[in-house]
């Protein structure tokens, strides 16, 4: 199957964890590169987001042109952006912008970043997809993206998809008309990086869950949600066709020829289907775990400003990062020169994929539930998660119970 571009770049991007973002000033519709605190002065941005490095280096330049202030941009050398960029931050070296991943990211350099809280145009962030330390927001969203159960509407109705038992009734009827229901892949985080996301992100507050699980002070198996998701992937193993038999391509290769009803993916699997001549509409639906009627919608990176910094940098700073936002040139590059899929609600989107679609119109009206994925410890997915799921799939005789407990040990092992 030929995998586009825009789906391997997807692909790779996945596996990290993502990394998309975008930042704080506070002016009107135009933007202020020339406001308060700008006049003259430098700025650096150090990012790790290789793929949109030249059309960074352009908008730069095109700010440069309007404002007179310059604007520098600091590449990351290596896979290891994060270690570089506290290195550069702890000797002082730290650039005025900085991309921070997730909130682990920004509670470990808690002492670096700006608050951004009372800038005015931070207030078009769609709603719970600005980075938190606290109640303070330290970072700017570069773009959304979003996951669910990508479906085929002519053999899938959404409606008939609510909970448990309509999803193994679906299954079951799909089975019967030679349809396969369901596809996961063995990729890390196809497989169960972003399925194991829904039992965290169900719980009153994920966070606390989290911190309490790695401490010890309470576990999956006794949670009631780990308990229904192992029913779900109990039925998944049941039903649908063993996903280590499964790659990615081979997964929407045979969604796209309508093969499979349903895969779980996000809205980047797209830039696959458009390899192909679908005959029929797709759409995303929640996945149904404990009655959930929302996409999981999150933001895998972030621009982040230096608070060490002089009051005139910071203020340089802010007033880059809201004209980027603000600006008819600085929305037209996050659109359609970075290829993000705005997080900024004052950002027209444009024509998007049917798939993004429902993930931007789910991340602007509120109705989503988060990524607890990015509070995860670092790792746990692809070296811990991962060779437990493998277990279960691999052996017939494993149940969903096991599963769970695998899962258990797993963490422990990564936090121990």
């Amino acid at each position: 199957m030929k995998m586009g571009k825009k789906s391997l770049f997807s692909l790779v991007f996945i596996s990290l964890l993502m990394v998309l973002a975008a930042c704080g000033g506070d002016s009107g519709e135009e933007g202020s590169g020339d406001g308060e605190g700008g006049n003259g002065e430098k700025i650096t941005i150090f990012q790790s987001k290789v793929e949109i490095s030249d059309a960074l280096e352009d908008l730069a330049a095109k700010y440069t042109e309007e404002t007179g202030v310059e604007v520098e941009i600091v590449g990351t050398t290596g896979d290891d952006y994060f270690s570089q960029l506290q290195i550069k931050l702890n000797s002082e070296q730290g650039a005025s912008i900085f991309t921070l991943g997730n909130e682990r990211e920004a509670k470990k350099l808690e002492s670096y970043v700006h608050d951004m809280s009372d800038l005015d145009y931070t207030q078009n962030i769609a709603p719970n997809m600005g980075l938190m330390n606290g109640e303070k927001l330290v970072g700017i969203p570069y773009g959304i993206e979003g996951f669910g159960l990508v479906y085929n509407k002519d053999l899938v109705n959404e409606e008939d998809i609510t909970d448990y038992e309509s999803f193994v009734s679906e299954m079951e009827r799909l089975k019967g008309e030679d349809v396969n229901p369901i596809s996961l892949s063995k990729e890390a985080f196809f497989l169960i990086g972003h399925p194991s996301n829904y039992p965290f992100a169900l719980q009153d507050d994920y966070r606390t869950y989290i911190d309490d699980l790695t401490a010890g002070d309470t576990s999956m198996t006794e949670t009631e949600e780990f308990q229904k998701f192992g029913e779900f992937m109990g039925a998944i193993k049941e039903h649908g066709v063993n996903p280590m038999d499964v790659n990615y391509d081979e997964q929407m290769g045979a969604f796209a020829n309508g093969e499979t009803a349903m895969v779980h993916q996000g809205n980047w699997s797209y830039g696959v289907l458009q390899d192909y001549d679908l005959d029929f509409e797709v759409g995303m639906m929640p996945f149904p775990l404990m009655g959930n009627d929302k996409l999981s919608v999150g933001v895998g990176g972030n621009w982040a400003v230096n608070g060490t910094k002089s009051e005139e940098e910071i203020a340089a700073a802010n007033d880059f990062l809201e004209w980027m936002h603000t600006s008819e040139t600085g929305k037209q590059y996050v659109v359609e020169e970075f290829g993000f899929l705005p997080a900024m609600t004052n950002i027209d989107a444009g024509e998007v994929d049917p798939l993004s679609e429902d993930v931007l119109e789910a991340s602007n009206s509120g109705e989503t539930i988060p990524w607890a994925i990015n509070y995860f410890p670092a790792g746990v997915i692809q070296n811990d998660f991962t060779p437990a799921t493998q277990e279960f799939f691999l052996n017939e005789d494993a149940t969903e119970e096991d599963l769970i407990e695998g899962l258990d040990s797993a963490w422990d092992n990564a936090t121990k």
